[in-house]
């Protein structure tokens, strides 16, 4: 399952981290590539372990609380710390597909990517090129969205970032472990809780079917669960 998810940052918000980018020093992103994708990779990042890549990722983590479509549609165990990238110049990356284990930079906590993301941090219309394309069995997807939009994708899924030649594309891209590894199940959680969610406004939350269906959804949910 592809998603758009809406407003994960508020464009004050954006402002704000665009402010302190701006101003900050990047170096080469390939400080974070595996080594079949930094044969495809040319772009530049925030430091890993920066204070102000830190700072930032951490207030992303705490939007992403407060979201019911990225928790719902995720089911998040795990998620590795937010880190940004910036496309100009003609940058781009060519097809690659995510490390199935990321360690997160001197721990010894790793995650196994099921769910890929990318948050933008720049408008569309500030920047021509920079869209991400990912292939699935459904297709071909291209996704360019406005600042503080996320798109949330299988981390199996071949996907690349076309080169930016004029402006710059700003983004935060991260991967999650989901409680549930299955996608095909998750994707199924996903479309039951919205369901329920709907039937619930529709009749209230005391509705013998939303009750039921709601006893069904943890009860699948638990018998899929790694927590």
């Amino acid at each position: 399952m592809m998603l758009r998810i809406e407003n994960i940052l508020t464009k004050e918000e954006v402002r704000q981290f665009r402010e302190l980018m701006d101003k900050a020093e990047w170096v080469d992103g390939n400080a974070t590539a595996g080594t079949q994708s930094s044969l495809a990779k040319r772009n530049m990042q925030l430091p890993e372990a920066s204070p102000l890549a830190r700072q930032l990722g951490d207030a992303i983590l705490e939007a992403l609380t407060r979201n019911n479509t990225f928790l719902s549609a995720a089911l998040p165990a795990k998620i590795f710390p937010p880190l940004f990238n910036r496309y100009e110049g003609g940058q781009g990356f060519g097809n690659h597909v995510d490390n199935s284990i990321r360690q997160i930079r001197g721990t010894a906590h790793r995650i196994r990517t099921d769910l890929s993301m990318t948050l933008f941090l720049s408008e569309p219309e500030d920047y021509d090129g920079g869209e991400l394309v990912v292939e699935d069995t459904y297709g071909t997807h291209v996704v360019k969205l406005p600042a503080g939009d996320m798109v949330l994708y299988p981390s199996t899924s071949l996907h690349r970032v076309t080169p930016v030649t004029r402006g710059a594309r700003v983004a935060s891209f991260f991967w999650l472990q989901s409680m549930v590894r299955d996608e095909g199940e998750r994707t199924l959680l996903f479309q039951l809780d919205n369901s329920i969610q709907k039937l619930a406004a529709e009749r209230g939350l005391k509705d013998e079917a939303v009750i039921e269906l709601t006893g069904v959804y943890h009860n699948l949910l638990r018998r899929w669960a790694e927590a």
